[in-house]
């Protein structure tokens, strides 16, 4: 399977400890500028290599977390924006290990960011610094070693973040017939198909089987002739899809298929029906991890699964929309039900992450495709084949 998502991997450090220099000697290339003057980085600056066991990366350069200038709120602002967006963070620190280092690493401790520390500038008169627990690398940027820095990335960097996993591999075998249901309408994008669709394509051409692909207007004259293993709709059709669809065939989502590979499916398997004990004014929150353009109408995140909800229950519920990666809100705790999109655009570290917090926060978690399956009343059909292996 093709690797679609990036890990991304941040620097982050105060200002002059060599960040910049750190990523232009990893690279062997000047992808940041590089001087004397402090605060020179301003927005992070990105670059994608190719980690030898690993694949593409991403790495980004960001601001000085010390930065006390007229702009510098702003700066430290996104610093701490691209911290909650990485699968790895390599902390920077040059000399002694001050309370901004300090901070730096409570705070990915907090978020549950993994990360190690590399002490840079080591050539000039300094003191060693050990941390318990912790990682620490010896760096200079004079003689960089770059293959030291470069297996600690790869023993830090957390597998599940780029590690080709499974989407049908563990069900369908080589020659089974599986039925693509993708409806063309206002909200397919204009001229190709979305990621999910994508990438099962390729998943079942990968496994040896057939993959046919219908729009749902043409599934019940395909389905008088033919007798597929599964049937894989988009979730938006469900309701007419399971209609259609002989209950002897198995059939399931590309959201609930993404919800086993980029999210915690047994979590949204227990959190989704406590759908059925929401009240007039819980409060909801959507977690819809891209930032499409959300001016049509029929947005499925910030219209659909309200309304959907909203009739299932008959409750006047309250809904929140997390566009990208942006932070969660501060009162995480007040939401009594957290609905995460597929991920598609997202590592699998990133989604996990977040659900771990809200599961902390004890907010019961779902996803795009089994929310609304429950709304149409097929919960137990489009899980059961994932179920009966116990997965």
């Amino acid at each position: 399977m093709v690797q679609v998502n990036k890990p991304r991997i941040g620097f982050f450090g105060k200002m002059n400890v060599g960040k910049s220099s750190l990523v232009n000697a990893l690279t062997g290339q000047q992808v940041s500028l590089v001087a004397d003057t402090p605060g020179t980085t301003t927005d992070p600056v990105k670059k994608v290599i190719e980690l030898i066991g690993i694949g593409p990366v991403e790495l980004i350069d960001t601001a000085g977390v010390d930065d006390l200038s007229e702009l510098g709120e702003k700066r430290v602002s996104r610093t701490n924006d691209a911290l909650d967006q990485v699968d790895l963070a390599v902390l920077v620190f040059a000399g002694n290990f001050d309370e901004y280092d300090q901070t730096l690493m409570t705070t990915c401790k907090a978020r549950k960011v993994p990360f190690f520390l590399v002490q840079n500038k080591t050539d000039l008169p300094t003191t060693n610094v050990e941390i318990q627990g912790v990682d620490v690398i010896p760096f200079t940027c004079k003689k960089p070693n770059t293959e030291l820095l470069l297996k600690s990335i790869a023993q830090h960097l957390p597998k599940s973040s780029y590690a080709q996993d499974v989407i049908l591999d563990d069900y369908v075998q080589a020659g089974d017939e599986v039925v693509l249901v993708i409806p063309i309408d206002g909200s397919a994008p204009q001229g190709r198909l979305i990621l999910p669709q994508v990438q099962t394509i390729r998943n079942l051409l990968d496994i040896g089987a057939t993959a046919v692909c219908v729009k749902d207007t043409e599934l019940r004259n395909y389905l008088q002739n033919h007798t597929p293993k599964l049937v894989v709709t988009d979730s938006q059709a469900f309701k007419y899809v399971s209609s259609v669809v002989s209950p002897h065939i198995l059939l399931t989502s590309f959201s609930i298929l993404f919800s086993r590979l980029k999210g915690d499916f047994e979590a949204f398997l227990q959190g989704t029906p406590v759908i059925n004990r929401l009240k007039d004014g819980d409060k909801i929150l959507v977690l819809e991890s891209c930032s499409h353009s959300v001016n049509k109408c029929d947005d499925i995140g910030r219209v659909k699964i309200p309304n959907w909800l909203q009739t299932f229950t008959g409750k006047k519920l309250f809904f929140t929309t997390i566009n990208n990666l942006d932070p969660l809100p501060a009162d995480v705790k007040e939401y009594k039900l957290a609905i995460q999109c597929g991920g598609c655009m997202v590592t699998r570290t990133q989604i996990l992450r977040r659900l771990e917090i809200l599961k902390e926060a004890g907010v019961a978690v779902s996803n795009y495709g089994l929310t609304i399956a429950w709304c149409n009343g097929i919960f137990d059909r489009v899980t059961e084949l994932f179920r009966k292996k116990g997965i």
